[in-house]
């Protein structure tokens, strides 16, 4: 259902949302209301691109779920950016400079509502108050960007280091961090703790998500796979559809799967670093995804078959007792 969806949201209708929400907003004056208005957005953009995500977020508390939606859709414009709007190298490059932008002025601002008013975006002024909210550092945010920004050219990486270091930092080390501050840790202590499962999470996640899309990030001129994993398997240029390619491929595959349990072991190791009304989620989040990696392990199509994780084996990694919180259109599915 989630990719039916996603097929709609084209950069009109990224627009649309903008204005339908900044029309909803005028005549308040309530920074309240603002902030309910946009969230409500941000919601809508979760549950169209991520039905795992937000099927785990529903076990937060109302406070740090709202302020996940918001990270959320603010990482997801962006992405969307690079990978989905029919626009040139140069085009992408303005819109993300345009959001860089927004963002870096919002953090200037009083308050969520003097944003509006100053017409800047919504998505990048709600999460500059998630940021100053919960004490996020300022420039992680353009780290993300700059990663995005290194999609729209991209090159291929010769390591892993260099893959975590040059691309995975940016673009999901950095929103693990961004998540391990609303989620908070178990003791003041414990927060350097935390921020170190969320960036083996981080990379675990970004691992899985290569593994799985090899094609259709070819397709897009993107290698993410590193090329001494690759060449090792006697693959010296990527050609996805090649049926030769497809055994080593699947290995090559399978070694960076590995590599990602890894992370989500040690992440789910140190899962009580976190406060403990956010543990349920995260260790949904972990059990979901983890799932993902081992089928695509064991996926012996490779990359002629997306691996994927039926719905019904989502839900058995989540509380029963809770299913209460469960919207009830995917209950039913």
């Amino acid at each position: 259902m989630a990719s039916v969806f996603r097929r709609e949201w084209t950069e009109a209708r990224w627009i649309q949302l903008e204005r339908s929400t900044r029309a909803a907003i005028q005549g308040s004056g309530s920074e309240r209301e603002a902030w309910r208005r946009i969230n409500r957005s941000a919601r809508c953009v979760l549950r169209a691109f991520s039905t795992s995500f937000f099927l785990v977020t529903r076990f937060l508390p109302p406070e740090k779920r709202e302020a996940v939606e918001i990270i959320y859709a603010a990482v997801r414009y962006p992405d969307e950016v690079v990978d989905t709007f029919p626009l040139s190298a140069e085009e992408r490059s303005v819109r993300l400079d345009v959001w860089r932008g927004a963002y870096a002025r919002a953090l200037t601002r009083r308050s969520l509502r003097e944003s509006v008013d100053a017409e800047s975006p919504l998505f990048p002024a709600a999460f500059a108050a998630v940021v100053k909210r919960y004490g996020i550092p300022h420039e992680h945010y353009a780290s993300f960007l700059d990663a995005m920004e290194r999609d729209i050219r991209p090159k291929p990486f010769p390591a892993l280091d260099a893959l975590v270091d040059e691309y995975i930092y940016g673009s999901a080390i950095v929103v693990g961090y961004f998540l391990a501050h609303v989620y908070g840790p178990s003791a003041p202590g414990e927060l350097p703790r935390a921020l170190a499962a969320a960036r083996n999470l981080g990379i675990a996640l970004q691992l899985t998500n290569f593994t799985r899309d090899i094609g259709e990030d070819w397709r897009r001129g993107r290698v993410y796979m590193p090329l001494d994993l690759l060449e090792y398997e006697g693959i010296h240029e990527l050609r996805p559809g090649d049926p030769a390619q497809r055994e080593p491929l699947a290995r090559a595959a399978a070694r960076l799967t590995a590599i990602a349990e890894a992370h989500y072991a040690e992440a789910e190791a140190n899962l009580d670093a976190f406060a403990a009304d956010s543990r349920t989620a995260i260790h949904a989040c972990i059990d979901v995804y983890r799932q993902l990696n081992q089928r695509i392990a064991a996926n012996s199509r490779g990359v002629a078959r997306r691996a994927t994780v039926p719905m019904r084996h989502k839900f058995r990694v989540l509380p029963p007792s809770k299913y209460w919180r469960l919207p009830l259109a995917y209950l039913s599915r």
